[in-house]
């Protein structure tokens, strides 16, 4: 009965096994430390004091190993001090033998003044005199002129060049139209009349004939003239002689060229 009762309760009889897995799980997460107490328990161990005594134990080795190199940090910070402070002693020692060699402040004396010559004496002017006549810009005068020469001989040399060019002559084209008095006014022989006009600085061109009305055709004709030699007053003029043919004579465009 005893027994049959035990199987029904509910006791948790492997605890410390439970236990024991969570603390090694604990110490493997926690580094060295852990690992010695993972060594120091065995199967069926319970975390005990045996347990805290080995991180006790871990955590003091780890200090002395750390104080361990404060010492060593401090032992350089000693022998730097002892070596400035040699240094500081060897600066205080040759300060003195500087100071004895500082250069010495060497006194002057005062000007003296010294006195004018005396008035009665011709000599320095003489000398100023013949200082004066000496001509210390000869030189330059000199070189001027040079320039002036050569500054003559290049204008020379510019206007001849310029004499050389032909000189641009200014023209115009013009186109006349030159109409008859009827439609029997033979053509041919009033374009042979104009073409007569024969003037320095007269140029013909090509020519057309251009209906007006009541079959009258008018002649159109280009010409090139010199407006220095020719202008169209005296061309018109020379045309409107041949009056048997020619009624009047018009501008029909004017151009520069």
């Amino acid at each position: 009965m005893a027994t049959d009762f035990l199987v029904h309760e509910k006791i948790w009889f492997d605890k410390f096994r439970y236990d024991d897995a969570e603390r090694r799980f604990y110490e493997q997460m926690n580094g060295p430390v852990a690992g010695a107490s993972c060594q120091s328990s065995g199967p069926g161990a319970s975390s005990g004091p045996g347990g805290d005594h080995s991180e006790l134990l871990a955590r003091i080795a780890s200090l002395e190993v750390e104080n361990q190199s404060l010492k060593g940090v401090v032992r350089d910070l000693q022998q730097a001090v002892s070596k400035l402070e040699a240094r500081l002693s060897v600066l205080e020692k040759s300060a003195p033998a500087h100071r004895a060699t500082a250069p010495q402040t060497q006194h002057v004396s005062p000007m003296r003044q010294v006195e004018p010559p005396p008035r009665g004496k011709a000599a320095p002017a003489a000398e100023d005199d013949e200082d004066d006549d000496i001509d210390l810009f000869g030189s330059d005068e000199e070189e001027d002129k040079e320039a002036m020469r050569l500054r003559e001989e290049r204008l020379r040399q510019y206007a001849e060049k310029k004499a050389k060019k032909p000189a641009l002559v200014a023209k115009s084209s013009i186109l006349l139209d030159v109409k008859p008095w009827d439609d029997e006014t033979d053509m041919a022989q009033l374009e042979a009349c104009v073409r007569s006009v024969q003037l320095d600085g007269l140029t013909w061109g090509g020519s057309k004939l251009v209906p007006v009305g009541y079959g009258i055709r008018k002649l159109q004709i280009q010409c090139v003239v010199e407006d220095d030699k020719v202008g169209t007053d005296l061309l018109e003029e020379e045309i409107t002689k041949f009056e048997e043919h020619v009624q009047s004579v018009d501008i029909a465009a004017f151009n520069k060229i």
